[in-house]
Order: C-alpha cells, then structure tokens, then sequence
C-alpha cells in the first residue's frame, strides 16, 4: 500500500512511518522540519519531501504524482501556548492546510481507502465530567484546541459529503522514543528524561512544574499509538468516526516523577511555578469506542516509562 503522512518527521509521524515500512508498505512523508528530524527517519526507504503543508502548489504535485491509499493528516503545530500567542499563523497550518489537502484528495485521490486525521484531547477542554468519551462535551480553551476540532469535522464532514473515506483520532499525552525535548512544543516526559539525563550527567537539573504537580493526565505509549492509528485506518467500522487514542487510566504528574525517581533512584530537583493560561487540570480517556475495533493498550505507564528510558539512555 502507498501511504502519506504529513509531519512525518516529527515524534508520533515517524513512529508510524517506521511501522508500515516494517509492514512492507510504501511511505511518504512530508514534514518542513520545524519539529521533526530527518534522522527520525529511514531516508533510504522513504519518498521524502521537505516543505510546507500550507503549500498549494507542493501539496498539489505530491497528489498529482502519486495515488495513496491511506493518508494520514499528523502535521500541526501542537501547542497550546504557542496557539495563544499566534492564533493566526496557528491556524494556518492547523485548519486551513488541512482543509485545503481535504479538498486535493477530494480531486485527486479517486482511490483512497482512508485518511485519518490527528486531533487532541485538547477539544474536551476543563469539563469536569470523566472520563472523556468521544460524545462528551465539546469545550476547547485555545486557538490551538478550536483548529483541531474543526478538522476533524471536516474530515468527517467530507466523508459523509464528498464520499472521501475519513476518520479521526483524539491523541492524549503521547511519549515515548523520539520525542524531542528540545521543541516548545515537547511532551512533559520528554522534558523529564532530559533534564534526568542532564542530572546523570552531573549538570544542575532543574524541572520546573507548572501548578502543584496533582494535574492528572492520560499517558499513552508511543507503540499503543501506532497499533491505534494503523486499526482505525483499516477497520470498516471506523470511518466517518472519531476515536479517543490513551489508555483509559489516569497519572498524575507527581506520580509520574516518582516513577522517574525509582529508576534512577535519584530525585530530581522540582522548581513549582504558577499554573499555565489554557492548562487543563485532570483529563484522561473512556478508550471503549476504540477497544469495539479490536484495541487493546499493552503498555502500563510504568512499563511505558521503562521500555521509553531503556532506548533513550
């Protein structure tokens, strides 16, 4: 099968290119590598292109010279923060791009058996019902969770309109390998390892907490994500649906530290600062919906953070 992804050289795109090249599909990604890295990559099998999704005239020759069968829609800038400085620009990439690459496969693609498109826990926002099911109510906080959401209406949008095959998938807290901690927009266990990995080091690691450290997320393994975003491209059922992508369970970010603690039997030094504009306080996922398709979530968050740090180190 030919398959596209869009910020595939970032931490989840290349975990899943990885995948499907092992499976023996053909892959393209296109990243412009504001977050991703080539190194990420197996650039001998892969089609790389590097360039900007908000490129018409980019994204029309890549449809034009090849038909997919599956596309994956994974490139954003995904930070909330970053949303709420610059919602314009934001927008850009997590909207309108996307909107404009719907409507190219619509065109273009006569053929494609799905495109899946990566949304956020983010749409659910700081209602206080839980867990978070896909029918939950709809409360997003920032530019970033509003472009996210309306993508993936119009992923389901064109699959009952324009007959383009579409499905969507809300990520919680992602990690695992390859996630760089270097990004403003890194996940908070990759910051951890880092600055773990700085303290191993012999260097002055200092983690800072924004809020009292009791905010409750679920963390999803980045091979569970994987085995979630191949299921729901394939499966019948699925399209014109959305998914939740985690594990159904909650941590605390204070409990995730003291895991970090006990396989380091060390203790990292915690600078608490006030709560960021936008955060949400405890989130995690009713993942029933996605468990119907046949998921099943193999790694506990201990066991995540272990596997994550053993490849890391």
């Amino acid at each position: 099968m030919k398959y596209l992804i869009t910020g595939g050289a970032g931490f989840i795109g290349s975990s899943l290119a990885k995948e499907l090249i092992k499976n023996g599909h053909e892959v393209t990604v296109i990243d412009d590598l504001s977050m991703g890295k080539k190194e990420n990559l197996d650039i001998e099998r892969i089609h790389f292109v590097e360039g900007d999704i908000r490129n018409k005239e980019l994204m029309e020759k890549l449809f034009n010279e090849t038909q997919f069968d599956y596309v994956f829609l994974l490139a954003a800038i995904a930070s909330v923060a970053d949303s709420i400085q610059r919602p314009i620009e934001t927008h850009e990439v997590n909207l309108d791009a996307n909107l404009n690459i719907l409507e190219l496969i619509k065109e273009k693609q006569k053929n494609i058996r799905r495109v899946v498109f990566a949304s956020s826990a983010a749409v659910y926002g700081d209602d206080p019902s839980l867990p978070k099911k896909e029918n939950s109510q709809i409360k997003p906080l920032s530019p970033y969770a509003v472009d996210k959401f309306a993508s993936e209406q119009f992923v389901l949008l064109y699959n009952d309109l324009y007959n383009v095959p579409g499905s969507a998938v809300r990520f919680f807290n992602v990690y695992g390998m390859n996630q760089n901690p270097q990004s403003p927009y890194s996940g908070v266990l990759s910051i951890i390892t880092d600055r773990y990995k700085q303290k191993v080091a012999g260097e002055n690691a200092i983690f800072n907490v924004f809020g009292d450290g009791k905010q409750e997320r679920d963390f999803v393994f980045i091979d569970d994500v994987v085995q979630a975003l191949i299921l729901v491209s394939e499966s019948k059922n699925s399209r014109g649906n959305v998914y939740n992508v985690g594990t159904g369970k909650a941590t605390s970010l204070n409990k995730i530290i003291s895991i970090y603690d006990d396989y380091f039997q060390s203790s990292l030094k915690i600078n608490y600062l006030p709560t960021r504009e936008g955060d949400i306080r405890y989130s995690y996922s009713n993942i029933d919906k996605l468990k119907s398709l046949g998921f099943t979530p193999k790694y506990s968050v201990e066991n995540g953070i272990k596997l994550y740090l053993e490849n890391e180190l």
